[in-house]
């Protein structure tokens, strides 16, 4: 049972985000389209990233795996987890408030330091006055982040799932009627995120409030469980957003070149559908399962919810991060390269992409060994990891920016994210056998990767055959769906022959989930 509740939630949660990415194709190719590569794109990119940094960092990053593994101890007793969530929320409610008041009237400095290049020109003070209406979406998100961590660790992770397609709804929408009736396009598009952090909070506080009962505002109070919340919170800020920082530190050096932090923030959305549909999913749904299990002592039942979650994500991580690297263009090209983006931007955004998906393994893995540290209460650890692997990235991004230019930054994400996955790994050992992949997987992860590899040199050939396709305006897209339908048949035919994955097993997953 544990198995299959492990693999739907999985499931449930991988649908809702693989709808999200898609959306969020939909939005990055407006306005890619439409507002293009150049100082308004860079400085939206640059402005939206700062609410979104302070959230993984305070609420889905330092809050929730603080608060997850404490909630899901007291699931049982519906008081107990009821008065503990309004006290995390009233906590939560200060620290954001507070948050957003000091970010809106230190705007300039936050830019400054996340943004440097951007001094002298005009994208500094667009930046400035975008980030002054987006900083608050913060508050209502990080909010919103609770109310999903207690939906997660009951075991409702549709709602959870779901409330993130709202912001993409209504950033498509709204573009889409400006550029209808001739209005400022990036005037819609600024003031549509707080409003999307108005719904997506309604939604998820209304389906907490259902599920364990009425979640009202109140004065903090200090108590055991919030004092441990806030000593594990801290250090987990840092381990698990490490990624953001890192994307910061590249957007640092990136916007001393005009355009590229346009172009690394269209490739991070490519390699992020893959990561948000399997790496996400799988950290969020194996949290509270292995809090469960580590809380009744169960290590066998323990490293069977990592080994499966693992394999389920390498099964399916692998082989994008392998089309990644091998047709980054026809897939960069073909969604992006429109209106006011051309073919030397689509190219730079291809380069980027590449090397994005040669991280995207460890991406992943990131998210399902760092629930083994969390849901021991351990976030010192990781914070450790999380803080040499960011001064990794830190030297590489700076060091090799006068020879590789703008690419640097990506080359110095993907590199650190492995450092990280193998510091990870070698603190595990010391957690005994519910830490140790088990004999099934470490039987397929070879065939994992040889299956991966001969899909990639099927995805090569099909490139050659579709090229003059994938370059005709009423072909492209169904050349497109060619080569990665292509490319999807091949590696599941390949990881059947090789018993990597039976059919069988899909079909009984999918059936369970």
């Amino acid at each position: 049972m544990a198995r299959i509740r492990l693999l739907s939630g999985v499931l449930t949660v991988g649908v809702w985000t693989m709808l999200s990415r898609v959306l969020g194709f939909v939005r990055e190719i407006l306005i890619l389209s439409l507002i293009g590569p150049g100082p308004l794109m860079d400085a939206f990119v640059a402005a939206f990233r700062l609410p979104n940094m302070f959230r993984r960092f305070f609420a889905e990053g330092a809050f929730n795996s603080a608060f997850v593994p404490i909630f899901s101890k007291k699931v049982e007793d519906r008081d107990a987890a009821l008065e503990f969530a309004r006290n995390a929320l009233a906590w939560l409610t200060l620290a954001t408030l507070t948050l957003t008041a000091l970010g809106m009237i230190f705007m300039p400095g936050l830019v400054w330091i996340t943004a440097a290049g951007f001094s002298g020109d005009e994208r500094f003070d667009l930046t400035v006055d975008y980030g002054r209406v987006m900083f608050p979406y913060i508050f209502f998100m990080s909010l919103a982040a609770l109310f999903s961590g207690a939906l997660n660790a009951t075991g409702r992770f549709a709602v959870a799932a779901a409330a993130p397609v709202l912001l993409n709804i209504l950033i498509v929408g709204s573009l889409t009627i400006a550029h209808l009736t001739n209005g400022v396009l990036i005037a819609w598009l600024i003031w549509t995120v707080p409003v999307a952090g108005v719904a997506q909070l309604a939604l998820t506080w209304w389906a907490a409030s259902k599920a364990i009962g009425p979640l009202s505002l109140r004065f903090p109070k200090v108590s055991p469980d919030v004092a441990l919340l806030l000593k594990t919170a801290i250090p987990a800020a840092l381990a698990t957003g490490v990624m953001q920082i890192n994307l910061v530190v590249g957007q640092l050096v990136a916007s001393r070149f005009e355009g590229a932090v346009s172009w690394l923030f269209a490739a991070d959305r490519l390699y992020q559908l893959p990561l948000g549909v399997i790496g996400i999913a799988v950290g969020i749904v194996l949290l509270p399962e292995l809090s469960r299990r580590l809380q009744a002592g169960d290590t066998e039942g323990g490293q069977s919810a990592l080994s499966r979650a693992s394999e389920f994500a390498l099964f399916l991580t692998v082989p994008a991060a392998v089309a990644l690297v091998v047709v980054p263009l026809p897939l960069v090209s073909v969604l992006f390269e429109r209106g006011e983006t051309n073919a030397d931007d689509a190219a730079a955004i291809a380069v980027a992409t590449a090397i994005y998906g040669l991280g995207l393994p460890a991406f992943v893995m990131q998210k399902i060994q760092q629930p083994l540290f969390f849901a021991r209460h351990d976030t010192r650890s990781p914070f450790y990891y999380a803080l040499a692997a960011m001064v990794l990235n830190a030297a590489l991004a700076f060091g090799l920016a006068p020879s590789l230019a703008w690419m640097a930054p990506a080359i110095a994400t993907s590199a650190s994210a492995w450092a990280m996955v193998v510091m990870l790994w070698l603190g595990s050992l010391r957690m005994g056998e519910v830490a140790r992949f088990d004999t099934r997987l470490r039987s397929r992860i070879w065939r994992i990767l040889a299956a991966s590899a001969l899909m990639g040199g099927v995805l090569w050939a099909l490139n050659v055959v579709l090229a003059s396709s994938l370059g005709t305006p009423g072909l492209r897209y169904l050349a497109l769906a060619a080569l990665i339908f292509g490319g999807a048949a091949s590696y599941f035919v390949f990881a059947h022959g090789l018993r990597a994955m039976r059919f069988s097993e899909l079909r009984s997953a999918i059936r369970r989930g």
